[in-house]
Parts: C-alpha cells; structure tokens; sequence
C-alpha cells in the first residue's frame, strides 16, 4: 500500500484578536498593536484606591489633558518590549564599547583642566537628575490612561535609570576608576549654586499632581538641557580639547531624539482629538506658561558655569537660540500667532 503525503492548507477563521478587529478590521495586525490596543483594564475593579476613593484605580480623570479614544495615541517607534529592549541593549552595548576605548587610553583622565571641570560639576551631577525624571515617568506609567501611553511612560523610566547609569560610568572613567567623582557630584547637586535652580525645579515636578503635567514639565527641561549639555557641548568639545566628552555625549543626543518622537506624537494627540482638543489647548498653554519660564530659570545658572570656564562655548547663546526654537514649537502646535 502507497501513501501520498500532500499539504493541506487550513484558512484561519479571523487573522487577529476580536479587539483588534473591532478597530481596524479582521487583517493580519502588528505585534505592536495586538500587545497595545484596548489592553488597559475598564471595568470590574474590586475597589477604588483609598487615597482617591473618586477614582477608580484606572480613571483618565487623573490628568485634565484627555483623549475621546485613548488608544487614538499610538507609539511612532513602535515599541513594545522586544524591540525595546532590543534597541536599547544595542544602544548600551555601543555605549559601552566606546566608553571602554576612552578607557583603555585614560582619554577621559586626560581631559583639558576646563573640560574635567564641566564634566564633573555640569555633566555628572546630572545622573541625580535622571533619577528624578525616572520617578516621574514612572508616576505617568501608573496613572496613564491607555496601555499605548502608560507603556511609553514605562520605557522612559527604564530609560532615565539607564541614562543615569551611563554617566556614572563616565564618572568613574573622569575618576581613573574611583568614585571619587560621583561622590563629589552628589556633593554638587546638594550645595552648587549653579545646580540648585534645577534640583528645585525636579523636586517640584515630582510632586504635581497632574502626572501628564509634570511629564510635559520634565519635558521642557529636557528641551533645554538636552540640547545645551549634549548636542552642543559635543560641538564645542571638537574645537576645544574635548573630543573624549564628544564621543560619549552623542548617545545621549541620539536618546533625546528618540524620546521626542513620542512626545510630540502625543502633543499632536491632544491638541487634534475631536472632542477634547479645545480643553486640552488650553490646559497645554497654562502648562506652557508655568513651566517653561522655570525650566528656562533652572537651566540659566548652568549654562553660565560652563560659560565661566569655556567661554569659547558661548553656552548663554546657545540657551537662548534652543529657548527661541522651543518658544516656536510651541506656539505653533497651540494655533498661537508668533
């Protein structure tokens, strides 16, 4: 007796999950969007938080920033954990490999007097500041509304420790091994003067109760700071001695702009949404006019240290270009006349 072996194809009877064919259609879906869409608990909560009892455990109300469709906000990039932990073990593994390089030569030891001064008391005091942006972003993944947001929120913690943890190891390359420089950089960050407006501001932000409020207002501190510390130190740095910091700089240039992508995605949720684009402009310009003028008062004393000891920098200008730049992204995503 003969057997004949033949494929036999067996049509599936839908392509993705009910909830997703709800939305787009019954068609094959990404991973992203089966791991993302209408994820976030709605109902059956066995009790509202006791320190909320108005609440319920997951309520848009905890923002006065809302969207019709909370789902209406989807990640640009994508992520979901693979290709998050993906991208970022990739991004900390070249981090790592360059940071080795510099060590290996003592490069960053060998730092002109005027480019280890900025490095310990502008650069490294800011791990402290991560640490804080890290409690924020963390605030914004519990109290979010919407797995598509809560879970950007959540890969931004997981972010900012991970930014914090590459510039402690820098800190330790400036220190010849020791910690000698994150010590003194903790020091900073308590009693400095020119670190105190900021270490004020994020303090404060950590306490707002609106946690897409205090997001926005990290935000606009990282608008600043970001491009002053970073994109432009990095610069300077190829012109003054400090090619070392322009090779780790970089990284957290390029972290930046991945971080805007999502936050400006969903800036342009909230001022597009059908329903509540109205409020929420509103709410964005009173958020606009608290913060920003804090943010820009926090980040003035740094850039004048690093004035103090590279006036080549021109680190005053360079705040007041990014602070122009910001002004017109804002007043152009509110409908504002320049």
């Amino acid at each position: 007796m003969q057997y004949e072996l033949r494929y036999q194809v067996v049509e599936a009877k839908r392509h993705t999950y009910q909830n997703i064919i709800d939305r787009i259609g019954d068609e094959p879906a990404s991973r992203y969007l089966e791991g993302t869409l209408d994820i976030e608990p709605r109902d059956i909560f066995h009790y509202r938080p006791t320190w909320d009892s108005e609440r319920e455990l997951y309520d848009p109300r905890f923002s006065a920033l809302r969207l019709t469709d909370s789902y209406s906000f989807l990640d640009p990039r994508q992520y979901y954990y693979t290709p998050y932990v993906t991208n970022r073990a990739a991004h900390h593994e070249e981090f790592g490999k360059t940071l080795s390089y510099l060590e290996s030569r003592d490069i960053l030891v060998k730092l002109p007097d005027t480019w280890r001064a900025i490095v310990r008391a502008a650069v490294i005091p800011l791990r402290h500041y991560e640490s804080g942006g890290q409690l924020i972003s963390v605030a914004g993944s519990r109290f979010a509304y919407g797995t598509s947001l809560a879970q950007c929120c959540s890969f931004a913690s997981f972010d900012r420790i991970g930014n914090a943890q590459m510039i402690s190891r820098v800190g330790l390359a400036v220190g010849d091994g020791t910690a000698e420089a994150l010590e003194s950089a903790k020091l900073d960050w308590m009693s400095a003067t020119h670190l105190q407006p900021l270490r004020s501001l994020v303090e404060h932000i950590m306490v707002a109760d609106d946690w897409a409020e205090a997001l926005l207002a990290l935000d606009m501190a990282d608008s600043l700071i970001y491009p002053l510390i970073f994109r432009g130190l990095d610069e300077s740095a190829l012109l003054t001695g400090g090619g070392a910091y322009s090779l780790v700089a970089q990284y957290f240039t390029a972290w930046f702009a991945d971080q805007r992508k999502w936050v400006d995605a969903l800036l342009a949720s909230w001022t597009a949404d059908p329903e509540t684009a109205a409020t929420n402009v509103e709410v964005l310009t009173r958020i606009r006019d608290e913060w920003r003028p804090r943010a820009l008062d926090a980040v003035r004393p740094i850039a004048a240290f690093i004035d103090e000891n590279l006036p080549e920098a021109h680190a005053g200008v360079l705040l007041a270009d990014i602070d122009a730049a910001e002004t017109a992204k804002w007043t152009a995503l509110l409908g504002e006349q320049a």
